[in-house]
């Protein structure tokens, strides 16, 4: 069973209008459940306005209008600075999560939801970091200033990274990502076992199957209510 979400055209100086208008487009007449949000369509060059900025709003009142949420997911790097699966796309998690931290945006919006990829970037490795940054910028507290709308996936290739993120972020803001095909296609001489093979590391969590229950499906289907309607018709 496949539902898909929608890559939106997005590039630099292109209008949001036009991001606005594909999504109610696979939205409505598709059934796609959510999107990806590119948050720097110049590759690595970073020539759009934060996520935090007003140039986003109309295209946030059109998600939750929709009631659908978007991964925060970067595309091919343009900058030779930045290989684009090895730094580029961890670059964007991490600086996206900043932006959140800086901005009021859930304040405006306390419904939008994110997905951060790739474990969250950077973030759960310095967890500490970004509290004590909220702190020093007069921020509430992450679990009320972000986390309440921000979610990371599970696509981490190696079972210490897991480990951390789950004893880090709550389990209630991470969703299974399957990795299909990866950014690390090879078999991890450590293991005999194909790096992105990203289920093993959750089935080898020391959490309880319930846990386990809502990485696996419970938190998309929350995540992704348009999903959870569409699983529900199947009777799934």
């Amino acid at each position: 069973n496949f539902v898909g979400v929608c890559q939106l055209p997005q590039s630099p100086g292109a209008p949001i209008e036009a991001s606005i208008r594909e999504l109610e487009r696979c939205v409505a007449e598709l059934g796609f459940v959510g999107c990806n949000l590119n948050p720097d369509p110049s590759g690595g060059h970073w020539r759009s306005p934060p996520l935090t900025d007003r140039y986003w709003y109309p295209f946030y009142e059109k998600m939750v209008e929709l009631d659908v949420p978007a991964m925060i997911h970067v595309s091919a790097s343009c900058n030779p600075n930045f290989h684009a699966t090895g730094a580029h796309y961890i670059n964007a998690d991490t600086t996206a999560f900043m932006q959140l931290i800086q901005g009021d945006l859930f304040r405006d919006f306390p419904t939008l939801r994110f997905i951060i990829p790739h474990g969250g970037g950077a973030v759960p490795y310095h967890w500490g970091r970004y509290r004590g940054l909220a702190d020093m910028l007069k921020r509430p507290p992450l679990d009320e200033h972000v986390m309440r709308n921000v979610f990371f996936d599970t696509c981490v290739y190696h079972q210490p990274g897991i480990d951390l993120l789950v004893k880090v972020i709550d389990v209630d803001n991470i969703v299974f990502g399957s990795e299909m095909v990866g950014a690390v296609r090879g078999i991890d001489p450590e293991t005999g076992h194909y790096f992105d093979d990203t289920k093993r590391y959750i089935d080898a969590l020391d959490i309880s199957q319930a846990d386990k229950h809502r990485i696996f499906e419970l938190n998309a289907r929350r995540i992704y209510p348009r999903l959870d309607q569409q699983l529900k018709a199947r009777g799934l």
